[in-house]
């Protein structure tokens, strides 16, 4: 018994460690960098946050191929379920988050139940949680007296050390990146892992497998919505402001599309990488003036044309190529 769990420990270990980098990389960045400029710190908190709506995004349609078009209205959810539980109904902030959060779960698995029972494909999916994302932003608009309508409202209790634009906030937002990536690979280590990689794969060998497909995309669709909840919870007090631009289809779910499929669908790091790879473009693209939106075009043409299955399936392969050419160099050296 004592050599296999010395054989587990090493490999949960391993498993660990490209996240253990991730956040020491992530840590020191702020004294290496921008620790200085509020602008740019906003701009690194925007992409962290980024990261973390991708982690979730990623469980969902990465893992159970369930594509929800509907991140910025989950995020909403979440946030604004916060902003009216806290700064309305004064309840503590921490209390208000962790409801906000509860009720982004159950309203992804919701979706994820009618994807079910509907027998839904993956586009019919992508139609009826953008139909509920549109839906959402209409609520939030109609409903001013609750949600401040389309103006928005000022939050509060948001706390200034741990603003979009402070040091505190990146550090904040790094803290609940670094925790929804280890949520994200203990799920892959478990049998829910299994589970999920055999309905990304094939979902009717899934089935004679013994998977029960719905439970389990119900339970990814639950776990993802509520990364996505807790996040838009957080940045809402981050921003100390909120309204449905905040958590608009064009300024949440299209980025984090393509940030996804910039890193790679279904790896761990690949929402990390997509994050930092259009943090570096915002801050590259800050003078470009009217020629921003075509140049962010243009990289996502570039994406799709050269980088089909994202950078962190790029750099696998390659290394596994590199591998079995040193291999072959070793068997075919001789002997002296």
């Amino acid at each position: 018994m004592e050599p296999r769990r010395a054989r587990v420990v090493p490999t949960v270990s391993r498993a660990l460690l490209p996240i253990a980098v991730t956040a020491a990389v992530l840590l020191v960045l702020p004294t290496l960098w921008f620790e200085d400029s509020p602008y740019t710190t906003g701009l690194a908190v925007e992409a962290v946050v980024f990261g973390c709506y991708a982690v979730g995004f990623n469980l969902i349609f990465g893992s159970t191929n369930q594509l929800f078009l509907c991140v910025g209205a989950l995020a909403g959810v979440g946030g604004y379920a916060t902003a009216i539980l806290s700064d309305r109904w004064s309840l503590p902030l921490a209390a208000g988050v962790a409801l906000g959060t509860v009720i982004a779960g159950i309203v992804g698995g919701v979706l994820a139940w009618v994807a079910v029972r509907r027998s839904l494909d993956v586009i019919f999916t992508g139609v009826v949680t953008l139909v509920f994302s549109l839906a959402f932003t209409q609520l939030l608009i109609g409903q001013s007296d609750l949600t401040g309508g389309d103006t928005g409202q000022v939050l509060e209790g948001a706390a200034t050390n741990l603003a979009d634009d402070a040091v505190g906030g990146y550090y904040l937002f790094v803290g609940l990146l670094v925790a929804l990536l280890v949520v994200f690979r203990v799920l892959q280590l478990s049998h829910i892992g299994w589970a999920f990689r055999a309905l990304r794969d094939d979902e009717t060998a899934a089935q004679l497998a013994g998977v029960d497909v719905a439970r389990y995309r119900v339970y990814a669709a639950v776990v993802g919505s509520a990364m996505i909840g807790l996040t838009g919870g957080l940045y809402a007090y981050s921003l100390g402001f909120i309204s449905p631009v905040t958590y608009e289809f064009s300024q949440v779910d299209v980025q984090v599309l393509v940030i996804v499929a910039f890193g790679g669908l279904g790896t761990l790091l690949g929402p990390v990488v997509g994050a930092a790879a259009f943090g570096f473009l915002d801050r590259a693209l800050t003078d470009s003036g009217q020629l921003r939106e075509a140049y962010y075009g243009a990289f996502v043409i570039v994406i799709f044309v050269f980088l089909r299955q994202g950078v962190i399936p790029l750099l696998m392969s390659l290394a596994r190529r590199l591998g079995r050419v040193r291999r072959k160099e070793v068997e075919w050296e001789p002997s002296p």
